[in-house]
């Protein structure tokens, strides 16, 4: 097998750890000697071993002159366990093959500078693209200090999400359904408006699928949201965060009465138009270590997501219906002149179900 076989192997090894490992990274990891496999492992939950050491541990007392392969460059720091690279070096490991150097400013290629001062010959950038794309979460939540935002819809095949009295179920089929809560399992947080709350009662988590719920964010800058409704009702799991703005930090009695239901509450600053800054919101939610989060809703907030250009991708299932009236995808922009309109990339186009899902790149 060739260098890109095996990272290619290791890549679909640490996604094994997906859903479970954030903010840290994906990782993957195998050991190779006489082209043989002794051992592998992946980064398997947050504070838990790393990919290298349960490869390593895996391969056993025969692992001297062997190769390692491993989609992301070994930790050379003291963290919530010792330093892989140490590992690597005091098991003789002979090579070492990366895909991607670690993009912590703090640690991107002291691990690559340490192995090869201790003798370890070292080759980084096999299917380089392939291993950034596997971690786009934590190389975002890392370097820009603010979680990868995707934004999901589902709409008609004229561009509504809802008909004029804001009914939605369902537009999208029972596959493209499933496919969103498998999505859910992967993203560290989905987040809605109060106004999808209102009028849909969701409950946002992975039911059609197998995968632990993510956590539920909810945009209420008034903090006056109805608390029958089940996302607040059924939070046994304490994992509903309400994001609200300074303002409501007098409503002491709201206020104790959503701790008593294990909510968290983040106040941030708000805009002229007392709509929450999303771009703090975003900075708060990444300081208590959401890297990912899934925009579900509704239009007011796709449109300022969009608008203020805090999106990073899309995911849009086409339902082959049409309405004719009703609530937009996306409400005004403000932009005049098809020259100016917001260009996206087309990632990726299939059928699922009845529908269209189309993902998209800024």
């Amino acid at each position: 097998m060739t260098d890109e076989s095996y990272i290619k192997l290791a890549i679909e090894i640490a996604k094994k750890g997906s859903g479970k490992v954030s903010p840290n990274p994906l990782v993957g990891c195998i050991v190779i000697k006489n082209d043989r496999i002794l051992g592998a492992g992946f980064h398997e939950k947050f504070g838990g071993k790393h990919a290298e050491v349960n490869a390593i541990e895996k391969a056993g007392s025969n692992i001297e002159g062997a190769t390692i392969y491993s989609n992301l460059e070994p930790c050379s720091h003291f963290g919530k366990t010792p330093p892989c690279v140490d590992l690597i070096i005091s098991s003789k490991i002979k090579k070492v093959v990366i895909g991607t150097l670690d993009m912590n400013p703090q640690i991107s290629g002291k691990g690559v500078k340490k192995l090869k001062a201790a003798g370890i010959e070292v080759k980084v950038g096999v299917l380089e693209n392939e291993c950034i794309g596997l971690n786009k979460f934590f190389f975002k939540y890392i370097t820009k200090k603010l979680p990868y935002v995707t934004l999901k819809a589902a709409q008609t095949i004229d561009g509504k999400i809802a008909d004029k009295a804001g009914e939605s179920s369902w537009i999208s089929s029972v596959p493209s359904r499933k496919y969103v809560h498998s999505l859910r399992a992967r993203y560290d947080a989905v987040l809605v408006g109060a106004g999808t709350v209102e009028k849909d009662d969701p409950k946002l988590t992975v039911r059609l699928t197998e995968g632990r719920n993510p956590k539920r964010i909810i945009l209420d800058s008034d903090l006056d949201l109805n608390l029958n409704h089940k996302i607040f009702t059924r939070n046994s799991d304490k994992n509903l965060i309400v994001i609200t703005s300074r303002k409501s930090i007098g409503k002491k009695r709201r206020i104790n009465k959503l701790n008593s239901l294990g909510v968290t509450l983040l106040f941030v600053k708000e805009e002229r138009d007392d709509r929450i800054n999303l771009k703090s919101a975003l900075r708060e939610l990444q300081k208590i270590g959401i890297a990912s989060v899934l925009v579900e809703g509704g239009s007011q907030v796709f449109t300022s997501f969009i608008k203020e250009n805090l999106f990073d991708d899309m995911i849009i299932f086409i339902s082959p219906k049409i309405l004719g009236c009703g609530i937009p995808i996306v409400g005004n922009l403000g932009i005049k002149q098809l020259q100016k309109s917001l260009k996206i990339k087309i990632n990726n186009v299939e059928k699922i179900g009845d529908d269209v899902l189309v993902e998209l790149h800024k």
